[in-house]
């Protein structure tokens, strides 16, 4: 049987504070304290060259490290990962291959600036691999979203203790089965959120097929890319989605739901996922 990546990959586990107390004045003239969300850089480094920084509250680095080097197709295995170290002295991740990166400056070279907040860079090659990407067939049951099962899933968002409670002004981002919280990640920014749960995904062997990924943040292309590429097809949202997001959805055939709160929703494409059980309609004036 073969070992999972968990037991094979070193990893630190250097979380840091993810909020610290200030001092502020509001509109009285009151003085008061409140928490805010702690934000920090955090510079990758693969094999001792610079990749990229990233923002980050800094909860999890070791996997968001992991997914990003996932969802930027950096490498292709768990397996080719020795090792990833977190030291918040320096601010930096190191990472350490198996057998290194090849044609690592080819594939790093070319960047799109995308709309995620806080870092939102892919590297280019990536649009040009969404067509190869698949996805569980609609009329697999385990990869469809019924509307009892979606009210669940927002029921157990609003139960999350989270820091946006504490101190707002973070994305969470979850993974779902059906009703079930697998797991819930905040970070600065919803494309760190994401990529630290494909970490957690790839790290536990854990496919994406009967899965449903939630995020607080719009819908735009690079999320609905990500969540393609972890094999997620449903995808549900707090606020909206963008044309180009909403366009490669359609291509790939996911199922996104939007401005999804308490009993609220959009379904705006991959109807052929979801089993509707519609409200009864609201009586007239």
């Amino acid at each position: 049987m073969e070992t999972p990546a968990a037991d094979r990959m070193r990893l630190t586990r250097a979380s840091a504070p993810l909020t610290r107390e200030v001092q502020v004045r509001d509109e009285y003239g009151a003085t008061r304290s409140i928490m805010i969300p702690a934000e920090r850089p955090l510079t990758i480094f693969v094999d001792k060259r610079e990749l990229v920084t990233l923002m980050t509250l800094g909860a999890a680095p070791e996997l968001l490290t992991l997914g990003y080097l996932r969802n930027q197709r950096l490498v292709e295995s768990a397996d080719d990962i020795d090792s990833i170290s977190v030291d918040w002295d320096v601010e930096a991740a190191a990472v350490k291959t198996r057998r290194g990166i090849e044609h690592f400056e080819a594939k790093t070279a070319r960047r799109i600036v995308t709309t995620g907040c806080g870092q939102g860079t892919v590297f280019g090659n990536l649009m040009d691999e969404a067509g190869t990407w698949t996805l569980p067939a609609a009329t697999d049951a385990s990869a469809r979203m019924s509307q009892t099962a979606l009210y669940g899933l927002l029921d157990a968002v609003r139960r999350q203790e989270s820091t946006y409670k504490s101190a707002g002004s973070v994305h969470g981002c979850a993974l779902f089965r059906q009703q079930e919280m697998l797991t819930f990640v905040e970070d600065v920014g919803r494309h760190n959120a994401i990529d630290t749960i494909a970490g957690w995904m790839w790290l536990h062997g854990v496919g994406g097929g009967d899965k449903a990924f939630y995020t607080t943040g719009r819908l735009t292309s690079e999320m609905v890319m990500k969540s393609a590429q972890m094999g997620v097809p449903i995808i549900v949202s707090r606020s909206g989605v963008t044309q180009m997001g909403y366009e490669l959805a359609q291509r790939l055939g996911l199922a996104l739901f939007g401005r999804a709160t308490n009993r609220h929703f959009i379904c705006y494409c991959g109807f052929e996922r979801f089993d509707a059980e519609p409200e009864p309609p609201r009586p007239s004036a």
